[in-house]
């Protein structure tokens, strides 16, 4: 399956505001939402690209090379978005787009260990220049620990179960060396298989977003990202489970802030520098017929926040 760009009109209409200017792409993946970016915003409009997956972004290059020099990639986590933005002196950006989890592409290679349903290695690794795998992780995290990982970044209801079971399999030299023999042993902790979702849809998630540092990098980007925006720039954010959008929309409330009435006359401003407004109250999901098209969008959000000042 090619990878689908979501929320992509929602996205860009949202985004390009005016014909011209800087915009970020900082998980530029297959370069979808990128190129629609550049096409809206017109022949002056520029692009820094990131992507920590060396693979994702020898497509994107593919994909933006029409765009000429109006493009800079880099090989990069989004947590280093100030320091890539400053090494080539992009500030004052338009827009900045941040399409959060793991994409279609990183799904369909087994050889990535991403996915349960092949039988490939525990990996799941977006940069694969880093050490840590999965296979490493479990190998590492003590009982209270993995539990901890599976509660926290999979909202798993039994982790302390699912944790037990990899554990003593870790112990006693036979953990799976497979996605589909991990997947396998989280079913069988659980119970057997039961409903639409598969049991271990969110031991995968957690140990994924472990391996990966997702959710300390998010923390790192957003701040970046808003203070790079000019006034009446925009920074949208697609995510695609519960931890991240509460991040997001917590980031966003917080710079929404407000002006609090002084007892003495006046008022005070109570939130976070920059200041900003989030363009839409709620966050944008896909449509039906989206889903219909692209299944795997059927869990996404899409949040805007323009900085004002």
């Amino acid at each position: 399956m090619v990878h689908v760009p979501v929320l992509l009109e929602e996205t860009v209409s949202r985004l390009v505001t005016a014909p011209g200017g800087w915009f970020v792409d900082g998980t530029v993946g297959a370069g979808g939402h990128s190129v629609a970016l550049l096409a809206a915003a017109g022949l002056d409009a520029r692009l820094l690209a990131l992507d920590r997956d060396a693979e994702a972004l020898s497509l994107a290059r593919a994909a933006l090379a029409p765009f000429g020099e109006r493009v800079i990639t880099a090989q990069a986590n989004f947590a280093e978005l100030g320091t890539v933005a400053a090494q080539h002196g992009v500030r004052n950006v338009q827009g900045v787009l941040l399409d959060l989890g793991v994409s279609s592409m990183q799904l369909n290679q087994p050889e990535r260990g991403f996915s349960f349903l092949g039988a490939g290695p525990l990996d799941m690794r977006m940069d694969t220049r880093q050490e840590l795998t999965a296979a490493r992780l479990l190998e590492q995290l003590t009982l209270d620990e993995l539990t901890d990982v599976l509660r926290r970044y999979g909202e798993e209801l039994m982790a302390r179960r699912v944790a037990k079971a990899i554990h003593a399999a870790v112990e006693q030299g036979q953990l799976p060396t497979t996605t589909a023999e991990l997947a396998e042993l989280v079913a069988e902790a659980k119970g057997g298989r039961r409903g639409r979702t598969h049991p271990a849809t969110q031991t995968f998630q957690a140990l994924r977003i472990a391996v990966n540092g997702e959710l300390a990098a998010l923390s790192a980007v957003l701040p970046a990202a808003l203070d790079l925006l000019a006034p009446g720039g925009r920074l949208a954010v697609i995510s695609f489970h519960s931890l991240e959008d509460r991040m997001v929309k917590q980031f966003m409330a917080a710079h929404e802030g407000r002006d609090e009435a002084l007892a003495q006359g006046g008022s005070r401003w109570s939130g976070h520098l920059p200041r900003g407004r989030r363009v839409v109250r709620k966050a944008i999901v896909p449509t039906p017929e989206e889903v219909a098209r692209n299944p795997r969008a059927r869990s996404a959000k899409l949040r805007v926040l323009e900085r004002l000042v």
